[in-house]
């Protein structure tokens, strides 16, 4: 019995992992612009093996059987932005980060969110979690600099070119500006509600995202999360939730969360219905920015 399994064990182990890196970079890839590519190739592919096999075309064979490095390199020149965005999310993990770092960008999003509401300029920005945020990112423009709260506001100045839409930061950078959020399709909400409020709450029912809204019409702070919306609230009430849900330790399980996550395609669903807070300003109706 244990020379069979001590003869097995090894070629056993070597397939698990084959298997497991194949699942995981199909999930990656799949829904990614360079997914048809792949798909495409892959077809060619098993043509020209058939075609070799069956008509013992020894050189067409040769040459498909030694095409690995070519393949690989294509693979690095058509998924490039997706292995950038791999191993920025690896470096990224919960493994590696410290309270520290996440309090610091948290008070960067804190300073900024206090001097927009001062002067009442509207603002949308989503702290990205452990879902990414692919649809939100597909309509905006990257930007991949520190999270400065100077930054901040020139994104958000109005006549700004990318003043619009929303911000999405991951760990201490500004990845996406100009993002365009979904506008939850919930029914009954109050009428006051701008379009800034509905687009946090529309992405707070499909991600695990934390979304925090300046109002440009009255200057009052509001955040959705998983599928609540809490308005009006103040900076020290804002630092007390951030905290409680970005500022947290490392976590040993972080790496076996991420693979668990990698490439999945299904949005997480809300937790709570949208809660607005009774003593806060109401929006104008007006507010669309």
């Amino acid at each position: 019995m244990w020379p069979l399994i001590a003869q097995i064990w090894r070629p056993a182990l070597e397939i698990f992992i084959l298997a497991v890196t194949i699942y995981l970079a199909t999930r990656f890839v799949r829904g990614t612009r360079g997914w048809p590519v792949v798909v495409g190739f892959a077809i060619l592919l098993l043509l020209l093996t058939l075609t070799a096999t069956l008509l013992k075309l020894e050189v067409l064979r040769y040459l498909v059987g030694n095409a690995s490095f070519v393949i690989v390199m294509g693979a690095i020149v058509i998924f490039q932005p997706e292995i950038r965005r791999l191993l920025g999310e690896l470096g990224n993990l919960p493994l590696f980060a410290t309270a520290h770092e996440q309090r610091e960008s948290m008070e960067v999003i804190l300073d900024a969110c206090e001097r927009l509401a001062e002067v009442r300029i509207g603002a949308l920005i989503a702290i990205e979690q452990s879902i990414q945020l692919r649809e939100a990112v597909e309509s905006g423009i990257s930007v991949d600099c520190l999270a400065t709260a100077e930054m901040l506001e020139a994104i958000f100045f109005p006549n700004n070119a990318i003043h619009d839409g929303g911000v999405i930061i991951k760990g201490d950078r500004i990845a996406y500006a100009a993002c365009i959020f979904p506008l939850t399709r919930r029914l009954g909400l109050n009428k006051s509600l701008g379009t800034r409020h509905r687009a946090a709450l529309g992405l707070s029912d499909e991600t695990d995202a934390v979304i925090v809204v300046v109002s440009e019409e009255t200057g009052s702070i509001s955040y959705a999360y998983r599928g609540e919306l809490v308005r009006g609230i103040s900076i020290e009430e804002l630092r007390a939730f951030l905290t409680s849900v970005i500022v947290r330790p490392p976590r040993t399980a972080g790496l076996w969360q991420w693979l668990r996550r990698w490439g999945a395609d299904t949005p997480a669903q809300p937790a709570a219905p949208a809660v607005a807070n009774p003593a806060a300003p109401a929006a104008s109706q007006g507010e669309t920015k």
